[in-house]
């Protein structure tokens, strides 16, 4: 029971800050791409370009570090080939651009939102109706007991008995309690699915060559096998 609601907990916290850190990166990365892109035959631009794709990389490693305690295994991060030594601080700037890498932190930055919002969504109500039906007994009776008031029973034609709603109502809680684990852990799994394959596939065949050729990797959580 302990590791359900730790479970739980974890996948919760996880999708709920998913929204809103990509929103952020979409906004920001996309902002600065398309400032880029617009520049970008003054030579401005390029600069402008390496500074998002950078910024694209902090996002991608922020989720990288989460991606060990929902997947319950440690996650490889690509190798991003660094600026040769000795250049000039305007090839460091455009230094990111060269890495295919960063394109998809920045490919993944879009692609995300929508899925985020969907996760985040899911989340919200399974988790609204499941508390908000059950503990439905405690404040229903007033519900029902409202003049005009329409609930869940009358509304599919049961009547308009305030036990009968009540009853209803609970049930319908006790539904999404029973399959908030399910659903919480399946939003979960899909949003971190998306990001090891954008974010970690390129590392991953590399992750059982040699010490020295493997590319870091971020620890899974305590405990985890």
């Amino acid at each position: 029971m302990n590791l359900l609601v730790r479970r739980i907990g974890t996948d919760t916290r996880y999708l709920l800050l998913g929204l809103p850190l990509a929103v952020v990166a979409f906004c920001l990365t996309v902002t600065g791409f398309s400032l880029g892109v617009g520049t970008v035959v003054i030579w401005a631009g390029v600069p402008i370009l390496g500074a998002s794709l950078m910024l694209a990389r902090g996002f991608a490693d922020l989720e990288r570090r989460m991606l060990p305690e929902v997947l319950g295994h440690a996650v490889a991060r690509p190798h991003y080939r660094p600026a040769p030594q000795g250049v000039g601080t305007f090839r460091r700037l455009v230094n990111p651009l060269t890495n295919g890498q960063s394109w998809m932190d920045l490919l993944y930055g879009i692609v995300n939102l929508p899925v985020a919002v969907v996760t985040f969504c899911l989340t919200v109500t399974w988790w609204a109706g499941a508390i908000t039906g059950l503990t439905y007994p405690v404040y229903g009776w007033l519900l029902e007991g409202i003049p005009d008031n329409s609930g869940l029973a009358e509304l599919l034609g049961f009547g308009d008995s305030a036990l009968i709603g009540v009853v209803m109502t609970t049930a319908v809680g006790a539904l999404f309690a029973v399959t908030l684990p399910a659903v919480i852990r399946g939003a979960a799994l899909v949003q971190a699915g998306l990001s090891r394959a954008m974010l970690t596939g390129a590392a991953e065949p590399h992750e059982h060559i040699g010490v020295r050729t493997r590319p870091p990797s971020f620890p899974a959580p305590h405990g985890a096998h």
